[in-house]
């Protein structure tokens, strides 16, 4: 990677958010999500004066964290969601044997390009457009409520009482069945110390998730795995012969707090926006990039491996879980506020085009272009930093 350019680059284009007048938050305010908040309204009210035409105050949707849909809402969104899954696979016959569903095709979708979007220069542009897709579909099949996000902060000392994974009818399910197991944990390419993954408490999930709303509870899952960390052997991976294949099985989980609490607090998520002057150290630390950052795994990767399980601990399948959208919501979410806090310098991208820049690869610029899939047209990364231009977004957070 062109690491010196790439860094002059960024620093010539940022202005240090301590010479952004924001307004001045004390230890418990950034402690309890106060902080973030207020950010959150900041960038809000910056992204309001931007509307347009395409995107006016008629029309922006507004995304809202899960707890913070009603009932009604979220029971909207559950259906929405097993619609999508009973929706048959778009893909032509044959290419993609476990590709079964439309759900299914989203998770293709991300599999088939996980070497190159994640810890790469497309990270962050590239899943904005992902769950605006999904988010499609979901109004496909009927939604018209808000997109939601995890608020991570809000759950990092108690998942199992969380709205989000309760188990309630209301909830994207609840833990998986009591499976007494050990510690897994994985590598990042080019490293060769084990990122632990700390198993839930007393083992207390681990298996199938069997309570949640219809469509969720005894979900089955088809592709993959990828690169599933195994239980008891942190390091190893399980694979299968082949990951497109219909490798039916249940749909796992293992709530666990412990790497959450060192990485996913609201004082790691508003360190993030506060301190990062540019998109390098803000890309670079939101996903745990092992090179500049070790000893952390981000929240990108904690996020991940809080509800873990199998497909949610696999990053090629991890799309898999219904907690998926909501976690890449919240990391979309984080970016938009730093974006809006100085958005005049902050529309630019950092990182390569392969995965730790390995192999080395080109720098990844916004003037490139962005390929999801056949239902979503190319888009150049430009036109992803906005999301109240009215092409192809118009939404905000609250």
């Amino acid at each position: 990677m062109h690491l010196p350019s790439a860094l002059w680059l960024t620093a010539a284009l940022s202005t240090p958010v301590s010479a952004l007048n924001l307004p001045q938050w004390g230890q418990k305010a950034i402690d309890t999500g106060v902080a973030l908040q207020g950010l959150n309204t900041l960038a809000s009210k910056i992204a309001y004066q931007r509307l347009n035409g395409k995107c006016n105050k008629n029309n922006v949707r507004v995304r809202k964290e899960w707890r913070n849909l009603s009932k009604s809402e979220r029971r909207d969104y559950l259906k929405a969601f097993k619609c999508i899954l009973d929706t048959p696979s778009s893909l032509p016959a044959g290419e993609v044997p476990g590709a079964l569903s439309a759900y299914d095709d989203f998770i293709y979708l991300h599999l088939n390009v996980t070497p190159i979007i994640h810890n790469t220069g497309t990270f962050l542009p590239w899943h904005r457009y992902y769950i605006h897709g999904f988010e499609r579909a979901l109004q496909k099949c009927g939604y018209k409520g808000p997109f939601a996000y995890w608020n991570h902060g809000l759950d990092v000392d108690n998942l199992l009482a969380s709205p989000i994974f309760d188990g309630s009818d209301t909830s994207l399910g609840g833990n998986g069945d009591p499976l007494p197991h050990g510690d897994s944990g994985f590598i990042f390419p080019g490293f060769t110390e084990v990122n632990i993954i700390p198993a839930g408490p007393n083992g207390r999930g681990g298996g199938c998730v069997t309570k949640g709303p219809p469509g969720i509870a005894g979900m089955q899952t088809h592709l993959g795995p990828v690169a599933l960390p195994k239980y008891g052997e942190p390091g190893n991976l399980t694979t299968a012969e082949n990951p497109l294949a219909d490798n039916k099985r249940c749909f796992t989980r293992d709530l666990s707090e412990g790497l959450g609490r060192k990485f996913a607090t609201f004082r790691n998520t508003t360190d993030l926006i506060l301190k990062s002057k540019n998109i390098f150290e803000f890309s670079s630390l939101l996903q745990g990039d092992p090179r500049y950052h070790p000893g952390t795994l981000g929240i990108h990767f904690t996020g991940h491996y809080m509800f873990g399980g199998d497909p949610g601990g696999d990053g090629f399948t991890g799309p898999g879980d219904p907690a998926f959208w909501v976690h890449h919501a919240q990391l979309d979410r984080l970016w938009w506020i730093w974006q809006n806090l100085d958005f005049g310098d902050r529309q630019g991208v950092w990182g390569t085009h392969t995965n730790l820049d390995l192999p080395p690869s080109a720098n990844v610029t916004t003037d490139e272009t962005i390929a999801i899939g056949p239902t979503m047209p190319d888009v150049q990364i430009k036109k992803l930093m906005d999301t109240v231009s009215g092409g192809p977004f118009c939404y905000v957070y609250e």
